[in-house]
């Protein structure tokens, strides 16, 4: 294989003519299994490379066509997934989001089809937001064109109505008056949509309210039609092949706002740019930060905005109540997205058990007596003597089973007896010859006790190293009440721990103890600041595996983002378990007792 693989990279700089030739080869080397598995996508990488942009769009096709091949001969491993990402992602780098934009969305796809659902890399669970898409525009008034070009029109719409308006003259696109301040707080906008986080701060909120209640207004105000609609299709910008033109980010000159207020395309961006960031702000984000809440003015506000945009949305031609619709159960799938990524993105493929196995249809077998016969005086012949005797001792088999004599389980004075006498000091019987000592008897003392002692179940405060250690505890309990069995010699020290123990439960029902309280998400934010760095050394005490460390560190680089990830692997993993004491006891085991008291003081406090 490691000979092919060299020989296949020592021809690549045949011509793109015969190129097709050369890949088809790599293909079949693939399929028969004689060269390495990720020969073909380091090859390619190097070939895409080497070729301008237009020749990488149709050698992309011959991979995307093959995307079913690529996923059936490759294996889920580290070996295999990097150099296919490392091959999409530099042809990416390469391409211009706004003028390619068709071609790096069939990228993406590849990408999408070629991994597996489990596949975490793609999936943004931190809900960051990509800060370095800012939109730029002129954010001085002394160089706006406004107001110079409101007096332009003027002049010329007054040397309009000196002559005749011809057949081909239309209107202004946007009867609107647009000043400085409305294309200001337009695009100002786009900096809430980039950041959303911007809302939950009081002063930023007033400026995104303000902006938007002036934005949907004009929205409101100016409504497109049909006939407008069409005359907007028919001037957009079309390629010499008839293709429509995308451009994925905004174009923000003055000159073009009349223009993008007249655009249905334009209108129905902005108005999802808002639905997007409604939900949210709404919504249940499992790393958002505890202070990122709503209240109730906001809450209000966000409903009552969002019928808004859903009206506007349906008034916007052409088709604008099929278009609202589907953006509304687009949105309703997003909710189910969100709260698959909040649960820990569990497998969607479910493993087949047993039970799920299809079972062969069986016949039902004949019960003896409908072939034997029925009543009292019926006698079952088991072809043996003692067979036929046994089975016939009884009518009914159940009702021999109940009976008194089928009961084998031993009282408890009777079980103890020997042990109870081994323990009075006055018999002098030396530990090792004790049969509390014996595993065999203290397992069927431990399943005597859960069904006839009482004591199986009390809480104590007393900390045993042994089975038989605990054995002596409960014979000394089981001497003093049973009876006709001397116990005054039998000295415990076991009063004390029964009051603790009667304390202990009486605590617990007068109050609610610091164990039956969960972690909080302030709790986690406030010690993973505290540990910082030292995040590892907890990691190693809460046996955290390696897979899952590795995994951590992928998804941030912040090490007190690292930390709160450990703590939220923890509670995952703990359920109900991860209470406050187990998370005490943890940081105390990994030396970290002053973030351990704190918390036990605010816990309390709280």
């Amino acid at each position: 294989k490691t000979t092919l693989d060299q020989a296949l990279r020592g021809v690549l700089d045949l011509p793109y003519s015969i190129q097709n030739l050369w890949m088809s080869n790599v293909f079949f080397c693939l399929c028969t299994g004689i060269c390495s598995a990720t020969t073909p996508f380091l090859l390619l990488g190097d070939v895409l490379d080497c070729l301008p942009l237009d020749q990488c769009d149709k050698i992309f096709s011959f991979v995307e066509e093959n995307v079913s091949t690529w996923k059936s001969y490759l294996s889920n491993t580290i070996q295999i997934i990097l150099p296919s990402y490392l091959m999409c992602n530099d042809l990416l780098r390469r391409l211009s989001k706004s003028q390619n934009t068709v071609f790096c969305g069939r990228i993406q796809l590849f990408l999408a089809r070629l991994f597996p659902l489990s596949e975490k890399s793609g999936l943004n669970l931190q809900s960051q937001f990509n800060l370095d898409n800012v939109t730029v525009f002129n954010k001085n008034e002394q160089e706006s064109t406004l107001g110079q070009k409101h007096t332009e029109e003027k002049e010329d719409n007054m040397e309009v109505e000196e002559g005749e308006m011809g057949e081909d003259d239309a209107p202004a696109p946007c009867s609107i008056p647009i000043d400085y301040n409305l294309y200001r707080k337009f695009w100002t906008l786009q900096d809430y949509f980039r950041n959303p986080v911007q809302c939950y701060d009081k002063f930023s909120w007033m400026t995104f309210l303000k902006y938007s209640d002036e934005t949907l207004a004009v929205f409101k105000s100016y409504k497109l039609d049909d006939m407008q609609a069409s005359k907007r299709k028919l001037e957009e910008l079309r390629t010499s092949d008839g293709e429509h033109v995308y451009f994925a980010k905004f174009l923000t000159s003055e000159k073009l706002m009349d223009l993008q207020l007249s655009d249905s395309n334009f209108r129905r961006h902005i108005l999802l740019q808002y639905l997007i960031l409604f939900q949210y702000l709404k919504g249940q984000v499992k790393f958002k930060s505890s202070s990122c809440v709503l209240n109730d003015d906001q809450t209000t506000w966000i409903e009552e905005t969002t019928k808004l945009v859903y009206q506007l949305l349906k008034e916007i031609p052409p088709d604008g109540d099929k278009f609202g619709t589907m953006l509304e159960h687009i949105l309703n799938t997003e909710e189910n997205w969100n709260a698959w990524k909040n649960e820990g993105c569990p497998s969607f493929v479910k493993e087949r058990t047993v039970d799920d196995k299809p079972k062969r249809p069986t016949r039902k077998r004949q019960a003896p007596e409908d072939f034997l016969g029925k009543g009292p005086d019926r006698k079952i012949f088991m072809g043996n003597d003692e067979l036929t005797r046994l089975w016939n001792l009884n009518q009914d088999n159940m009702e021999a089973c109940k009976s008194d004599s089928r009961s084998f389980m031993p009282s408890l004075d009777e079980f103890f007896a020997e042990a109870i006498e081994q323990a009075d000091p006055a018999n002098m019987v030396e530990d090792e010859y004790k049969v509390v000592r014996n595993p065999n008897y203290g397992w069927r003392a431990l399943r005597l006790l859960s069904r006839r002692s009482p004591h199986f179940f009390q809480p104590t405060n007393q900390k045993f190293k042994s089975l038989a250690d605990y054995l002596d505890s409960m014979v000394s309990k089981l001497a003093k009440e049973l009876p006709d069995i001397p116990s005054e010699e039998i000295k415990t020290g076991e009063e004390d721990d029964d009051d603790n123990g009667d304390n202990l439960l009486k605590d617990s029902n007068d109050s609610p103890s610091i164990q039956s309280k969960l972690v909080t998400n302030q709790q986690m934010d406030d010690i993973s600041a505290k540990l910082g760095a030292q995040w590892k050394t907890l990691a190693s005490h809460m046996e955290m595996k390696a897979a899952e460390l590795r995994e951590i560190e992928t998804d941030s680089e912040d090490v007190e983002m690292q930390a709160k990830l450990l703590l939220v692997a923890w509670q995952d993993r703990e359920g109900t378990q991860a209470t406050v004491e187990n998370l005490i006891t943890v940081l105390n085991a990994a030396g970290f007792s002053q973030i351990a008291e704190n918390l036990n003081e605010n816990n309390s406090w709280r």
